[in-house]
């Protein structure tokens, strides 16, 4: 675990957002929209708050954490290349057979727990670890990230269920609550609101705040107490392509990569966001 301050986390998350965009567009394909929406969330988390060794992935004291909106995987991808897990000449093999850097996450690849990308599962995995810790009197914490969209899935709610049941306070799991999904609003797909009460009445502990706020991330993870019997939910309220104008609260990136003209304005726009934030 490190602890960066807030303008190195900044930096941080704008060389993710450039190797998102870098990434998928040599692919020519990918979700680079909901993958800008949660990178200040895994930037806290890598950066300040999971204990991992970039040297050594595979250390059995580590905590773990579990994608399960596997599409967004360009975002965990960019943040291990961030950390130094992988060379940043890696993006051009994202989505190339062979490569570690699948179009959802590979397992089976150094710095990624769990292979996932069908939606509603990578709940279900991130509480057998947290259960299996558990049993095997580990002490290490479990992380998760779902989408909103993805909590449609009933295996969703058989895992919040299942989670409290099972008291697995080792447990916190963050929803990308950015209001959007492939059909389109959230609210107007499928309906989950009230999205926090829902999950209280599962037993969930359940805290509100910006997910693009580095200190409301923090404060949330900060709070946690892994010691009272209940599983931890942050809803991140985000914005898909949050980082670049033309890309924020826009559908059309959804699942799109940008073209290369699009691709060199984002490129500068991140950059020179930067720079102007940094005076």
């Amino acid at each position: 675990m490190l602890n960066f301050n807030e303008e190195t986390l900044k930096l941080k998350a704008k060389n993710i957002r450039r190797n998102i965009i870098r990434m998928t567009s040599l692919a020519g394909s990918g979700h680079p929209g909901p993958s800008f929406s949660i990178v200040e969330i895994l930037t806290v988390l890598y950066f300040c708050k999971i204990r991992f060794n970039p040297d050594n992935p595979n250390w059995e004291k580590r905590d773990r954490f579990v994608l399960s909106k596997g599409h967004a995987a360009p975002a965990l991808y960019a943040t291990l290349i961030e950390l130094g897990v992988y060379a940043p000449d890696e993006i051009k093999h994202f989505r190339k057979i062979g490569g570690p850097f699948q179009g959802h996450p590979d397992g089976k690849a150094p710095g990624i727990e769990a292979t996932t990308g069908s939606l509603g599962i990578g709940l279900s995995q991130a509480v057998g670890m947290a259960l299996g810790a558990k049993r095997k009197s580990l002490d290490l914490m479990v992380y998760g990230l779902i989408g909103d969209g993805e909590c449609n899935e009933g295996q969703i709610w058989e895992a919040a269920l299942f989670a409290k049941h099972h008291n697995l306070d080792n447990l916190v799991v963050f929803i990308d609550h950015n209001g959007d999904q492939f059909e389109g609003l959230t609210k107007e797909v499928l309906d989950i609101s009230p999205l926090g009460a829902k999950w209280e009445a599962f037993g969930w502990e359940v805290s509100t705040f910006n997910g693009h706020d580095f200190s409301e991330i923090r404060n949330f993870l900060e709070s946690i107490d892994s010691h009272n019997g209940k599983p931890k939910l942050g809803i991140a309220k985000t914005k898909k392509g949050y980082g670049v104008s033309f890309m924020e609260d826009n559908h059309e990136y959804h699942a799109k990569a940008l073209n290369p003209e699009e691709t060199k304005r984002a490129l500068h726009e991140l950059r020179d966001k930067f720079i102007k934030d940094n005076k």
